[in-house]
């Protein structure tokens, strides 16, 4: 994978689904570590368009671009079972992770929730990550210091 040039600013924008070969290719790029949480296996192009075209005006992917390479994307997928709740994912190439980006991208996604109405984020995070857990706490959520199922919830308020 070509470098990116982290030194440039980034950009963040919503997703459609011209933009699923770029989002597989994150996926991908993050199903090879050690411990990735969100996805069973990396998704297809084709697969990642049903899922953007299934959430609809409801949820969404948002994107972060350096130098006009797409290097990560956060999802906010609408829980049917609770209609004011929004399942939270952010995925960072490793190469530009604690920069504030994946912050950043985050925010921008909540943005949107707040605007649908949303009460409510809800996540999961890798077990025993340090780094997913400062950057919840960076973004207000709240994450309880024992968390087996490995779950987080922040109130939007």
């Amino acid at each position: 994978m070509a470098e990116t040039n982290v030194q440039a600013e980034p950009t963040y924008r919503q997703a459609n689904i011209n933009d699923a070969d770029a989002i597989a290719s994150v996926i991908t790029e993050v199903m090879k570590e050690a411990n990735p949480v969100g996805f069973e296996r990396a998704l297809t192009p084709d697969e990642v368009r049903t899922w953007i075209s299934r959430m609809g005006g409801e949820g969404g992917a948002f994107l972060a671009f350096i130098g006009g390479k797409v290097v990560g994307f956060a999802a906010l997928d609408y829980n049917t079972f609770e209609p004011d709740t929004v399942i939270l994912g952010v995925w960072m190439l490793r190469e530009v992770r604690r920069k504030g980006i994946g912050t950043s991208l985050a925010e921008y996604a909540l943005g949107f929730a707040r605007d649908k109405g949303y009460k409510r984020i809800r996540g999961r995070l890798p077990h025993d990550n340090e780094v997913a857990l400062t950057f919840l706490s960076s973004i207000g959520a709240l994450v309880p210091i024992y968390n087996p199922e490995a779950r987080f919830e922040l109130p939007l308020v």
